[in-house]
Parts: structure tokens; C-alpha cells; sequence
């Protein structure tokens, strides 16, 4: 593969990773159905993908590694449930700005885990990271919707960069298909019981989206990322999956007509700007 067509393949993900939140807007189902929803048809495109690479879902795992697998996919559930919270909350924007914050977290929670001192740089992601959230929190009014949906995306953040290290810790040497047919499975196995009674109430519409979500920009946003790494350099994919907020802002912009304020979009680039450059580094 080329680099230019690796380059536009990588540009595809980050669109479709970013247009998640989208998808959130659109459903009307709860946040626990559309991620249970979003499971499943991401567990069926994992599937497919498996046997066109012909290799069984446990493949070298013993027991102990598909529990590790499985914890992991607890985080994940915790991370999609409270991320679409926020979108539905607060807004596609709001939302997706709140869940960018999580490479601060990893950096923090890198220093209290291994006991590691922070390098000035880490010092400086956190720091532009913090006054990129106070510029973007609409109101210090905690009954303020925006302010709430902001509130749960930085938990969906938290809760991914704690799945970002367990995954580091316990999945790095597994298959990566392998990794989000398990993860994806616990997510159904965990969300099951608090939703069946609510699917049959889930229109034909709502499927249609949930079915988008989970095989476009679950299923194929993996595909097309894992098939532009083998021309992109870590550094320069980083860089590029930074820009996800970007393309979620500018959808919902044009979707929904969530016309973002100055101190927003100063907040925002901010933000996008710390997380691009700690990417950088950190490739």
C-alpha cells in the first residue's frame, strides 16, 4: 500500500471514529441500548473478519488471558455508555471535547500506577488540557445540560485512559481483532440484563442507526485504520486520530446546526493542539 492511500484510509477512520457521537444524536434509544445495539453488529463484523483471516476468536488465549479480556471490555462498556451520555446531555461538541481530555488522564494515572514523575511535557499536556476544559465548559452551573454532558465526557475519558492502560498491561500481545471480538462480547454479556426489555421498544430507525454505528464506525473504522498502519508511521497516525474531534464538531455543526462559541472553539483547539503534540512526542 502506498502512503498517499494509507493517508486518506487513516483520514476515513478518524471521520467514522468521529461521527460516533453523531450517531449518539441521532438515536433516540437509551445510551445502555444503542452501545448494547452497537455491540452486537460491531461483534458480527469482528466475526466476519476473523474467518477472512481464519483465526478462531480464542486462538492462543488461555482462560486467564480471556478473562483479562473481558475486564477490559467492562471498561469499554463503562467508556461507550458514558460517552454517549454526554453526547445525548450535552452535544455532539461538548461531548467529544470532554472525552479528548483522556491523554492528561493516562499521563496522571502513568505517574500514580508506576510510580513514574511526570516530565515537563506531561506537565504542560495537563496544564493546557485543564484551561482548554475551563474554556469549554459553558457554565460552572452544575444544572447547566451542557455542563453535564461535559462533566460525562470527562468521565468516558477517565474511563478510557484506565481501558488504554489495562489494554497496554493485558492485551498487547494479543491479535487485535481478537482483542474487540471479546471486549465486544462482555459488553453485550454486561448490558443484557438492563436492556432487553427496552429492545423490543426500539424502532426499525433506530436499529438502522445502531447497525451504522456498529459496523461502520466500529467494524469498518478498525479496518481501515489497522490497514493504513502498514504505510503510516505511529507519529503520523497519532496526529491524525487527534483531528477526531475536529471532524465530530464540524458534522454536528452542519447536522444539527451546534453552532460552537469562540471560547469553545479556543477551548477545543487548545485541547486538540496538547493532545496532538503529547502524541507526537509520545510516537
Amino acid at each position: 500500500m502506498d502512503r498517499r492511500r494509507a493517508l486518506w484510509l487513516m483520514h476515513g477512520a478518524t471521520v467514522l471514529f468521529g461521527i460516533s457521537g453523531i450517531f449518539g444524536k441521532l438515536i433516540a434509544s437509551s445510551a445502555a441500548v444503542l452501545v448494547f445495539g452497537r455491540a452486537i453488529f460491531a461483534l458480527a463484523a469482528m466475526s466476519l473478519l476473523l474467518i477472512k483471516l481464519k483465526r478462531l476468536p480464542w486462538r492462543e488465549l488461555d482462560a486467564r488471558g480471556v478473562g483479562r479480556l473481558c475486564a477490559c471490555g467492562a471498561l469499554l462498556c463503562a467508556h461507550w455508555v458514558t460517552f454517549f451520555i454526554a453526547v445525548k446531555v450535552g452535544g455532539v461538541a461538548v461531548g467529544t471535547l470532554g472525552f479528548a481530555c483522556f491523554p492528561a488522564f493516562v499521563a496522571i494515572l502513568e505517574g500514580l500506577l508506576y510510580r513514574e514523575k511526570l516530565s515537563s511535557a506531561e506537565y504542560v499536556l495537563i496544564l493546557l488540557v485543564t484551561i482548554g476544559l475551563v474554556l469549554v465548559t459553558p457554565s460552572f452551573n452544575f444544572e447547566n445540560s451542557a455542563t453535564e454532558g461535559l462533566l460525562w465526557g470527562i468521565l468516558s475519558g477517565l474511563i478510557y485512559a484506565i481501558l488504554a492502560l489495562a489494554n497496554r498491561h493485558s492485551a498487547s500481545s494479543v491479535n487485535g481483532t481478537q482483542v474487540c471480538w471479546w471486549q465486544n462480547l462482555a459488553v453485550i454479556v454486561l448490558l443484557f440484563p438492563f436492556t432487553y426489555h427496552e429492545l423490543p421498544l426500539v424502532s426499525a430507525m433506530d436499529w438502522m442507526w445502531i447497525a451504522c454505528l456498529g459496523l461502520i464506525c466500529t467494524g469498518l473504522a478498525y479496518s481501515l485504520f489497522i490497514s493504513s498502519l502498514q504505510a503510516l508511521k505511529a507519529r503520523m497516525a497519532a496526529m491524525i486520530i487527534a483531528l477526531e474531534p475536529v471532524y465530530a464538531i464540524l458534522i454536528a455543526w452542519a447536522l444539527f446546526h451546534e453552532v460552537p462559541s469562540l471560547r469553545m472553539v479556543s477551548g477545543g483547539l487548545l485541547i486538540i493542539f496538547a493532545v496532538a503534540w503529547s502524541a507526537r512526542r509520545r510516537s
